[in-house]
């Protein structure tokens, strides 16, 4: 066992491994997490705690995967490059050793422009910093967790133990470049891969078995990205808008479908749009864990953690092995 975490177990055992995402909010009021915690605890083997997602200032995702992990639910721990420098980084990540926390995911961070969105004010003018980049800070985790050295060279006493994690868009342009990609990431040291939202199954095979031919399923175990939908404008946002997304017609088809079977009444509308989310969830479920190289999924249900319960249920993924039982460190 590289960190002995609980992900790492269940991936090391064969059985198809499911990861959950958790947003922390806006406010420095822990009992958001806490909730969201609950939700989640039980029906997913670890959950990503979000770094500042789309840019916004939210509960930091040290503090927000501590608090989980008080309540019994595994973290994975997201950094971004966006907003630390390497001395910053390497800091935090003996921070959150320290803490107990064993699964980190590097990501590059989506660009401070998206953070004015909607109501938001966000903050559009702030300077990123982009010190080293995805592949670099996976590098630096595995030095500093195998060779017990930091980035420039200096011994730790203790070594943060951690599984590291990266991030794949299975789908983006140029698309073939995507498996070179995650190839450079694998080489650096990931040892789990979270794919974006996948919901063109058809690309996606076509994609693993490039990813296969090249013998990268066996260097790391890939979690196909499987976002759950809300609404037919939710699925026409992505496709249109988010990179790497592709919706199928039929997909946005049967959201509309089920909004007009509500005619003029908007709860019915939403409730019956929110039902299908959660079948067409399901059934991407089902087509990720077909595919060969595929070792488990990551369901992010955004900001709609309550829906997790029922898809794994309804999935047959229910009862989540426990290999460990997360508990804070005194």
């Amino acid at each position: 066992m590289k960190s002995g975490s609980n992900l790492e177990k269940v991936i090391a055992s064969g059985k198809p491994a499911v990861t959950a995402e958790l947003g922390p909010p806006m406010s420095a009021d822990p009992h958001e997490v806490i909730k969201k915690a609950q939700m989640l605890k039980g029906f997913c083997d670890a959950a990503n705690i979000t770094d500042c997602q789309t840019a916004v200032v939210r509960i930091s995702s040290i503090a927000a995967a501590a608090i989980a992990f008080q309540q019994g639910l595994e973290p994975v721990m997201q950094m971004t490059c966006r907003d630390r420098n390497r001395i910053a980084m390497q800091a935090d990540l003996l921070g959150a050793a320290a803490l107990g926390l064993k699964n980190c995911l590097c990501l590059a961070g989506d660009h401070q422009k998206f953070s004015a969105a909607g109501r938001l004010k966000g903050h559009p003018g702030a300077k990123n910093v982009y010190d080293v980049d995805t592949c670099q800070l996976v590098g630096i985790l595995k030095k500093m967790r195998d060779e017990s050295k930091q980035d420039g060279g200096d011994p730790l006493e203790v070594a943060p133990k951690f599984f590291i994690g990266a991030s794949w868009t299975p789908m983006a342009d140029p698309i073939d470049f995507r498996p070179i990609n995650l190839m450079k990431k694998v080489n650096a040291g990931a040892d789990f891969i979270q794919t974006q939202g996948i919901y063109d199954m058809s690309l996606f095979r076509e994609q693993m078995a490039k990813i296969r031919n090249m013998g990268l399923h066996e260097k790391t175990a890939i979690l196909a990205g499987i976002i759950v939908p809300k609404s037919a404008m939710m699925l026409k946002y992505m496709d249109s808008s988010v990179a790497g997304v592709s919706v199928p017609k039929s997909l946005i088809d049967r959201m509309n479908k089920a909004k007009e079977a509500a005619g003029e009444d908007k709860k019915k509308a939403r409730e019956l749009q929110e039902q299908e989310g959660t079948k067409i969830a399901i059934e991407l479920i089902h087509q990720a864990l077909e595919t060969p190289g595929v070792k488990g999924v990551h369901i992010q249900a955004i900001e709609w953690e309550s829906a997790i319960e029922g898809i794994v249920k309804a999935a047959g993924l229910y009862p989540r092995p426990i290999w460990s039982e997360p508990t804070a460190s005194a």
